[in-house]
């Protein structure tokens, strides 16, 4: 058995102090604990796993990480001697003792939606987006709802694997959730719980790399040169014209719908005889500058000078109704393939494409749109605002006309004698332009 402190680097908080952790290692079993000592990377000395003469109490600190240390050793002894396993809940336990009589802080009987509140006022006061917070308040909603289907309270002191299933089947089959989004309500638990065990020193009864939830691989619908064509062209009703207009904006432009809502005329530039837009995401903080390109800048002189935001963006659920609307009308009615998880398997069925359609199709298709016409995945990146390029290869493996140029380029080539190649099909018209990147 051996022990470990690690300043984690990556929780600093407001005053540039990060906290220690307890890292222990069982014969192969790692387990972590926080110590609820905090300093300052510069007051930390790595190499030696203790506090420098520079932190204010360093003795006393050093001290009180030693002690913990042999905590875990006597603790382990007495785990080992019983033949038990190891586990995050008995190590805080050891490092926690409750004194006999004394309940612990942390109310058992508290519903976790009045915990997960907790939390998310953490979360808050930290900085996280609003696109987060609200993220939160739906895996709030599913944990609470999950507590008055199983007339129990879900107390993480008391959380095992057998409530976990528990809690995947009432995910799956009482609300119906997809893959995607039962992975993203364990991910919000899994967080939800790291922050109760390590910062707010809650026992937390199970390892939570033990909380597993599958994610699968979900279609994204994006349309073709031709179908933006036809939504430019289609007649329309006058109530509809704004919706269709801000829908393609999105599609040459990349934005999302929290993005395109907020534009304001501060976040139009002149550059280079044309204009850019240059924000700051609202999901990931992160500044991007786009192009834009003649058929974008159409429609923002369309509107100019009729409000205080550069387009007319309504409420997103109205918008995403109204464009299965419009996209019915402009005939994407062609069937698509539309697959479910249901009772363990896949169920799979035509739907009409029009149905399908939603703001976040712009999206997609200014992505893929923008890689079919030859634009670098990096410069997309860029534009896009992902912070990891594995974030933007996934729309690169959803281009099936890539794979049908290649097979068109080899079996349909001309014989022997003839032309040795085809030429790949160019699409018309360009829907986006980049901004050169600064030197």
């Amino acid at each position: 058995m051996t022990t470990q402190f690690v300043l984690r680097t990556d929780k600093q908080d407001g005053k540039g102090r990060c906290p220690v952790h307890l890292v222990a290692y069982f014969d192969g079993l790692r387990l972590k604990c926080a110590t609820g000592e905090k300093c300052r990377p510069a007051e930390w000395n790595a190499d030696r796993q203790r506090f420098r003469r520079g932190f204010e109490g360093a003795e006393a600190a050093n001290d009180f990480l030693a002690l913990r240390a042999q905590q875990v050793g006597d603790w382990w002894r007495k785990v080992r001697a019983a033949g038990e396993t190891p586990t995050v809940a008995g190590l805080q336990a050891a490092l926690r003792p409750v004194p006999a009589g004394v309940v612990p802080a942390v109310a058992a009987a508290q519903s976790v939606a009045v915990v997960y509140e907790q939390y998310r006022d953490a979360l808050r006061a930290r900085g996280y987006a609003r696109e987060t917070l609200r993220q939160h308040i739906v895996a709030r909603n599913l944990f609470r709802g999950f507590e008055e289907h199983r007339g129990a309270v879900l107390n993480p002191a008391t959380y095992d694997l057998e409530t976990h299933d528990r809690l995947l089947m009432y995910l799956r089959t009482v609300r119906k959730l997809a893959p995607n989004s039962i992975y993203t309500a364990i991910k919000d638990l899994k967080s939800f719980l790291r922050f109760l065990r390590d910062e707010r020193g809650v026992p937390v009864s199970i390892e939570l790399r033990k909380l597993v939830a599958k994610p699968s691989d979900s279609p994204k619908l994006y349309l073709s040169a031709v179908d933006l064509e036809a939504l430019a062209t289609v007649m329309l009703p006058a109530s509809l014209i704004p919706v269709r207009d801000v829908f393609l904006f999105c599609c040459y432009t990349g934005l999302r719908y929290s993005d395109v809502a907020a534009l304001h005329p501060g976040n139009l530039h002149e550059w280079n005889g044309g204009r850019v837009l240059r924000l700051v995401q609202s999901k990931t903080r992160a500044g991007v500058s786009i192009f834009l390109t003649a058929a974008a800048s159409t429609i923002i002189d369309k509107y100019a000078g009729q409000r205080t935001r550069l387009l007319p963006v309504t409420a997103n659920q109205v918008m995403n109704r109204y464009l299965k609307r419009i996209a019915k009308l402009a005939g994407l009615t062609r069937a698509v393939d539309l697959v479910s998880t249901e009772g363990g398997g896949l169920v799979r069925s035509a739907v009409p494409q029009c149905e399908l359609v939603t703001v976040h199709t712009a999206r997609h298709t200014f992505a893929t749109q923008s890689l079919l016409r030859g634009m670098p995945v990096e410069v997309l990146q860029k534009i896009l605002g992902h912070k990891k390029i594995q974030t933007t290869l996934i729309y690169a493996k959803i281009i099936e006309d890539f794979q049908h140029h290649t097979m068109q380029r080899i079996w349909d080539a001309p014989a022997a004698g003839q032309a040795a190649d085809v030429a790949t099909p160019v699409l018309p018209g360009t829907i986006c332009a980049v901004e050169p990147l600064a030197a």
